[in-house]
């Protein structure tokens, strides 16, 4: 017996795009792209394919979360950015679709500024995982992937 891929859409917020060279000593030296190849590997090995994109358009991470499910996406990981202390559109997207989320971020935000401790996304959620640098979107789709597992 044969089992269908999951598809797992990777959305990434403003600035990420920088990475590699944006404040390395708060982000890291790994760039979005690395980040990217990395998943894809993560996600071969477990049966799914990820399909990774990056914007600094609030309006573009809702218009791709809203398409996610007649594209054929099963669930979302998802770096807001910035976005995360303030969209509620995003929540409200991510919530309007069912789809499971896990909210990633390359820092420990809580342990940061205070405005950064609070996440409008969050309670769309499954999980958050923060701090571990570009390896916190692998743990991310772990997660997500070990989630879908144990909905079979």
């Amino acid at each position: 017996m044969t089992t269908a891929r999951r598809r797992i859409l990777v959305i990434s917020g403003p600035n990420l795009q920088l990475l590699g060279s944006r404040e390395p000593e708060i982000y890291g030296s790994t760039t979005l792209d690395q980040i990217h190849a990395t998943l894809g590997e993560v996600a071969s090995a477990r049966r799914a394919d990820v399909v990774c994109r990056q914007t600094n358009h609030e309006g573009q991470i809702v218009d791709w979360i809203g398409a996610a499910p007649t594209e054929g996406f099963v669930a979302l990981l998802l770096n807001p950015g910035a976005y995360t202390h303030t969209s509620f559109a995003i929540l409200d997207a991510i919530r309007a679709v069912g789809l499971p989320t896990v909210e990633v971020h390359l820092t420990n935000v809580h342990a940061r500024e205070p405005y950064r401790r609070k996440s409008r996304i969050a309670p769309a959620c499954i999980g958050q995982i923060s701090g571990f640098g570009a390896y916190s979107y692998e743990l991310g789709l772990l997660a997500l992937l070990q989630h879908l597992d144990a909905r079979r």
